[in-house]
This record gives structure tokens, C-alpha cells and sequence, in this order.
């Protein structure tokens, strides 16, 4: 499992990490954002977003459970499973169709969505720190561990 720690003093770190993690995606990625409220999963995004070249504004699904972004003929779903009674829920909402080979989602909460959603390829924690955040990206599969190596 390959992993990359940091610790984000100020937003911009924060957008500039995302982005510079999304300059190094070939093709899909399913990414799991942890973190408790307000510690910048949205944020990551954002970032994220920014990094494939998005300008539009970014913002957290909480009660639409996903926002859809179409960026360079790519499509990018951001998912926000905080709300979520029930993973079964997801199926209403044919969550099956959002993980195609040609897609990208990032999934906050995604606890609450087990055990309807596919496996990530990076799971993203983000902690809150005396200093600003912590932020440690792990790589679970093959395609992850790919990434990670490109964002090196």
C-alpha cells in the first residue's frame, strides 16, 4: 500500500494538493474522502476539480447526495453521503450508473454507503491538527498505487 502524508497550514495547500493529485489521473478513480465535519473534504474537491481545469463554482452535495461536473469531456462526481439514511437509499438514485471505466468519484462519508459502493482506488483522511490539517492519501489498489507513483 503506498501512501503520502502532509500537513495543510492554509486553503490554498489544500487546493494546490488536490490539484496536483488530479494532474496525476490517467482515466477513472474512485476516492473515498474522510474526515469529520468542516475538516476540507469539499475543499479537496474543489481543488481536485480546479486541477482538471473546472472554473465553475464547486459545492458539497449534502442534500442532493451528488453534483455531476462535466470538465474536458470527462465526467467527474462528487459525491456527499453525510444525509444518507440508509445505503439503501443509493439505490433510488441508480448508483450503480456513476461508476463507469471512464468516470471519476470522490465520495465523502463513504461509510454510510457500504456496502453499495465499489471498492477506491485512494482513500483520502483528513484530521485536524494544532497546525491547520493533516491530510494522508493511501493507495488501495493497483490503479491507486499507479496514481500515487505519477503524483510523486
Amino acid at each position: 500500500m503506498s501512501n503520502m502524508n502532509l500537513i495543510i497550514k492554509k486553503e490554498e495547500e489544500m487546493l494546490a494538493y488536490a490539484a496536483s493529485l488530479a494532474h496525476a489521473l490517467e482515466g477513472s478513480a474512485i476516492i473515498y474522502l474522510y474526515g469529520p465535519l468542516g475538516a476540507g473534504k469539499t475543499t479537496f474537491t474543489r481543488g481536485f476539480l480546479r486541477g482538471l481545469g473546472y472554473q465553475g463554482k464547486v459545492k458539497s452535495p449534502t442534500y442532493t447526495l451528488v453534483e455531476p461536473y462535466h470538465v474536458h469531456g470527462k465526467m467527474i462526481y462528487h459525491f456527499d453521503l453525510y444525509r444518507l439514511i440508509d445505503a439503501e437509499e443509493l439505490e433510488h438514485i441508480g448508483i450503480r450508473e456513476y461508476f463507469k471505466f471512464d468516470t471519476i468519484c470522490l465520495i465523502e462519508w463513504p461509510d454510510k454507503g457500504f456496502p453499495l459502493l465499489p471498492a477506491a482506488d485512494l482513500a483520502c483522511y483528513i484530521a485536524f491538527t494544532v497546525d491547520g490539517r493533516e491530510i494522508r492519501v493511501e493507495a488501495l489498489t493497483i490503479q491507486g498505487q499507479e496514481i500515487v507513483k505519477r503524483w510523486k
